[in-house]
C-alpha cells in the first residue's frame, strides 16, 4: 500500500517534530513548516496527499494555509490538527476547505489512520467535533460528510479513482502506485462496476461533485 505524502504545518518546532515520531512508517513526511508564508510555498512546491494543519499559527493561521493553495492545488487535501476544540474554529476551517478535524490529545496510530482515511476521501473528526460541523451545515450541500457509495470501494480502488479522476494515464497511475497497467485496469473497471458508471469522463464528474480531487 502506497503511504500517502504528508506535510505537517505547525509553528512549534517540538509538536512538528513529535508528530514526525508518532506517525512512524505510516506515512510519507515530505516537509513541515511554522508559518503560513512557508508552508504556503512549501506546499505548491512538493504537492503532498495531506497536509496536517495548526489551526492558529504566524501571519493568518491554517485558514490562510487553506485559502493561499486550495485555488491552485485542489488535489491536496487538508486535516486540521490543533489544541483547539472551539466550534468557531472547527468550522473555519472546514468552510475554508478542510477534510477533518482533529485534537492534539490524538494518539499517534489515531492519527496516522485519519490521514489514511482523508488521503482515500473521507471526512475525519474526532467524536464531539463532528456535531459542530452538522449543526453549522445543517441543510447545506456543502457538509464534507462521507458518501456512502466510497464505501463499495476498497482503499486502492478510492487511490486510483482520485488519480484518474485528476487526468492521470494509467501508465502515470502504474508507476506512482508501482502497479502493473494491467493491475490498474482492472482497478478502473471494478470503480466503474461498483459506481455504475461507462466511462473515464463520468468517473471524473462524480469525483468531482463529491470534491474528491
Amino acid at each position: 500500500m502506497t503511504r500517502p505524502r504528508v506535510v505537517i504545518v505547525d509553528d512549534h518546532q517540538m509538536f512538528r517534530a513529535g508528530v514526525r515520531v508518532e506517525l512512524g512508517d505510516a506515512v510519507e513526511v515530505v516537509g513541515d513548516a511554522a508559518d503560513v508564508d512557508s508552508a504556503v510555498r512549501l506546499i505548491r512546491e512538493v504537492v503532498p496527499d495531506v497536509v496536517l494543519l495548526d489551526v492558529h499559527m504566524p501571519g493568518g493561521g491554517g485558514k490562510a494555509v487553506l485559502e493561499a493553495v486550495s485555488g491552485t492545488h485542489p488535489e491536496v487535501l487538508f486535516l486540521a490538527l490543533s489544541v483547539s476544540d472551539a466550534a468557531e474554529d472547527v468550522i473555519s476551517v472546514i468552510r475554508a476547505g478542510a477534510r477533518g478535524y482533529v485534537t492534539k490529545t490524538i494518539s499517534g496510530d489515531e492519527l496516522a489512520d485519519a490521514v489514511r482515511r482523508v488521503a482515500d476521501g473521507d471526512a475525519v473528526f474526532s467524536p464531539r467535533l463532528a456535531g459542530f460541523v452538522l449543526d453549522a451545515f445543517a441543510g447545506s450541500d456543502d457538509v464534507p460528510v462521507v458518501d456512502p457509495e466510497l464505501d463499495l470501494l476498497t482503499n486502492r480502488e478510492r487511490e486510483v479513482l482520485r488519480l484518474i479522476a485528476r487526468g492521470y494515464t494509467y501508465k502515470e497511475l502504474a508507476r506512482r502506485l508501482e502497479i502493473s497497467v494491467k493491475t490498474v485496469e482492472t482497478h478502473v473497471s471494478a470503480v466503474l462496476r461498483k459506481l455504475q458508471l461507462s466511462s473515464r469522463h463520468e468517473l471524473t464528474r462524480w469525483a468531482n461533485d463529491r470534491r474528491l480531487i
